[in-house]
């Protein structure tokens, strides 16, 4: 068998070998690259990520600054509205969350009240911060979404597709 083959051979086996020995769920992603000699396709799998304490506190400070407050007026993320993921295609981490508002800020309670309380969070695997987009009205009928999830990063999450909201 020619060594390019081979090579592809691998990859795929190892990447399918790693998606099973996890419990995250994954979205399988598939690219080719052509050369003068041969044709390699390569699969890699969006992940579905456990939330780590640094990934809780960036999240935070990022929304914190886009809300124009200081991180201390949240408490945390809303447990069962936080969703994190590495989409390989894009090199880009995803995350989406539900601020949970200090008892001690007034400001922050308003603001995630109604349409304030959800937002979308994107970052490059090289940046250091995230970019948040305000999603409070994903639910809402007509609601146009600040950010194009990608579809391997819905499936993991199980989102409906072209949807930027977790099911209700």
């Amino acid at each position: 068998m020619n060594r390019a083959y081979l090579t592809g051979l691998v990859s795929m086996a190892s990447a399918l070998l790693l998606a099973a020995c996890g419990s995250q769920s994954t979205s399988l992603t598939t690219t080719s690259t052509t050369s003068l000699i041969a044709t390699t396709t390569t699969t890699v799998a969006t992940k579905n990520l456990s939330i780590t304490p640094s990934v809780i506190k960036g999240l935070l400070d990022a929304a914190a600054a886009y809300h124009q407050l200081p991180p201390t007026d949240y408490t945390g993320l809303d447990p069962g509205m936080t969703y994190y993921a590495f989409e390989p295609a894009t090199n880009s981490y995803y995350a989406a969350a539900g601020l949970v508002p200090s008892p001690n800020s007034l400001q922050a309670q308003i603001g995630t009240q109604d349409d304030g309380g959800y937002n979308l969070f994107i970052k490059t695997a090289s940046a250091s911060h995230w970019t948040v987009f305000n999603d409070g009205l994903g639910a809402a009928q007509g609601s146009i979404c600040p950010l194009a999830i990608p579809a391997s990063v819905l499936a993991v999450w199980s989102w409906k597709p072209n949807s930027c909201f977790p099911p209700q």
